[in-house]
């Protein structure tokens, strides 16, 4: 099942992101997956204090099922790359669609806490995992101009999917027990199976585009035979020996690459991610019981997170049209360092919130920011390592994150257990996300920006930056058509084409005997490959 290279005569990856088309489709599946992957662990928590009942536990081991949940997202990320980039996006989706789906309906038969820990905990979170990181993938494949709308419209998932499951837990709650919800649950997980059966991979379709290449004798049968014909095709043959040669480097894939951390910018993203994700969940998390511990019934507690959801469904997809904006793309990495800063002070803000409508107003400025924080973190994750690293900085990224994801909200819930007190829980969490926000804006400033005043111009590198994904893929489309092209060259055409191209190796190599090896000027396919082009820049370089 592993994915085959690409064979001359098909498209060369990355392939140009059509930004609509069957993207829109994508974008639906994305919108689903996102939903049940980050919605599903908060609104599990409306069952928590019937489990608490039924297995005799406290907040801290009922919260570490949500915990689990979460951790199986990140911790599972490097694993997932490697399993994208061997097999592809789609079925490593279908079996995560499975897997999520049994873990909650073995959860419905557990007798006790372990139980619940390794089937709706461990099983469920690794099911949910290898549907979520594959469809951002996906989504990036799809779109590039777009993009910021596309993620943010694919974030709103999340709210969506709160808003509803949460109200639904609390019925199914009151009519079939905490045993009969998991199960439905657990019916319900398997659209998620549905939703990587449409993750079409990009290239398959464009690959047909490209016709099975001429073998030389068919090219000599078609060319009038005599010395200058066999000359051409032997010209030919040694012009594509040359290419494989030059392309064969690029043909093993890396199944993990761990060069991105080489790049100071993702070295910052991720720091700053640990300490975010450290408080970010836990006011969700704990919200819900902490409303019911204050006397607010139990299904106006459960719709906090309905109030969180809804603001967030319009947060999302806004703050991606922003983030879209020419002025703002450039600098989203500050636009994403505000929305931490805005989520933290929210948390701090609301710590002494005793009453409905207190709980109300913060779930309000919870959900706006919040869903600006959700909009923007894998945007500027994708301009920093660009579309063809993403599948493995999103992997190491998710890995690093399930740390802080094991620590946050199981140590709020032994402080409530231990304090009886949620005020310290807010301070405490507002706290970390405000210091995540500080640390990704002043690093980004004195690090980044600063040291690119001081830097000369970098030079002329092939195979390092050199346009954005779309440019990329134009041109070896371009590249890759012209190609084709050439192949089906009437006969007569053959002896200009060897001429010209002797014309032109002569021309170049007078150019560099004469400029001492300077960028040479041509549109030779070799020549474009290693020229010198540095006037294009890519967006994750402006970061």
């Amino acid at each position: 099942m592993g994915r085959p290279d690409p064979e001359e005569g098909q498209l060369p990856a990355p392939v140009k992101p059509p930004d609509g088309g069957w993207g829109w489709i994508v974008l639906l599946g994305c919108f689903v997956i996102t939903g049940f992957s980050y919605a599903f662990p908060k609104a599990v928590s409306v069952y928590f204090k019937e489990l608490m009942k039924d297995f005799h536990v406290g907040y801290s081991d009922t919260a570490w099922i949500s915990s689990i949940m979460l951790a199986m997202l990140y911790g599972t990320g490097p694993v997932c790359s490697i399993m994208v980039n061997q097999f592809g996006c789609r079925p490593v989706m279908l079996i995560g669609g499975l897997l999520a789906s049994a873990g909650m309906i073995l959860a419905s038969f557990t007798t006790n806490i372990i139980e619940l820990y390794l089937t709706a905990g461990v099983l469920t979170g690794l099911g949910m995992a290898l549907n979520f990181q594959p469809s951002l993938i996906m989504l990036g494949t799809y779109f590039d101009k777009r993009r910021p709308l596309a993620n943010g419209l694919a974030a709103a998932g999340s709210p969506v999917f709160l808003s509803s499951l949460s109200p639904l837990g609390q019925v199914l709650l009151e009519k079939f027990g905490w045993r009969g919800g998991f199960l439905i649950m657990g019916g319900l997980l398997l659209n998620c199976c549905t939703c990587g059966a449409v993750m079409r991979p990009l290239d398959m379709g464009m690959k047909r585009k490209m016709g099975k290449p001429q073998d030389k004798y068919e090219a000599k049968e078609m060319l009038p035979i005599g010395g200058k014909s066999e000359e051409g095709i032997s010209t030919t043959d040694g012009t594509k020996k040359a290419k494989k040669a030059k392309k064969k480097p690029k043909k093993g894939k890396k199944l993990l690459d761990f060069s991105i951390f080489s790049n100071r910018g993702f070295i910052i993203y991720t720091i700053s991610k640990f300490i975010l994700v450290l408080g970010l969940f836990v006011p969700p998390i704990l919200l819900v019981n902490y409303a019911k511990d204050t006397g607010v019934p139990d299904t106006e507690a459960a719709f906090l997170l309905s109030i969180i959801g809804f603001i967030d469904i319009f947060a999302r997809p806004a703050c991606g049209m922003v983030a879209g904006l020419k002025w703002v793309r450039p600098h989203v990495a500050y636009l994403f360092s505000f929305s931490m800063l805005f989520n933290g002070l929210t948390d701090i803000c609301s710590a002494r919130a005793s009453n409905y409508t207190g709980l109300v107003i913060f779930c309000v400025f919870f959900g706006i920011s919040y869903g600006m924080v959700g909009a923007l973190q894998f945007e500027v994750l994708m301009a920093i390592v660009g579309s063809q690293k993403f599948s493995s900085a999103i992997g190491l990224v998710l890995l690093i994150e399930a740390f802080a994801v094991l620590i946050g909200p199981p140590s709020a819930g032994r402080l409530v257990d231990a304090l009886k007190n949620y005020e310290v829980i807010f301070y405490l969490a507002g706290s970390e996300v405000v210091l995540s926000a500080l640390f990704l804006g002043v690093a980004s400033y004195c690090c980044l920006n600063r040291g690119k005043k001081k830097e000369p111009p970098p030079e002329n590198n092939p195979s390092g930056v050199g346009g954005s994904d779309t440019e990329e893929a134009e041109s070896d489309v371009q590249e890759a058509e012209e190609h084709s092209s050439d192949n089906h060259q009437p006969a007569h055409n053959t002896d200009n084409a060897v001429v010209a191209a002797n014309e032109e190796a002569n021309h170049v190599a007078e150019e560099q005997s004469g400029e001492g090896g300077g960028c040479p000027v041509g549109d030779g396919e070799v020549l474009a490959r290693d020229g010198c082009n540095a006037d294009q820049m890519v967006e994750r370089d402006s970061f």
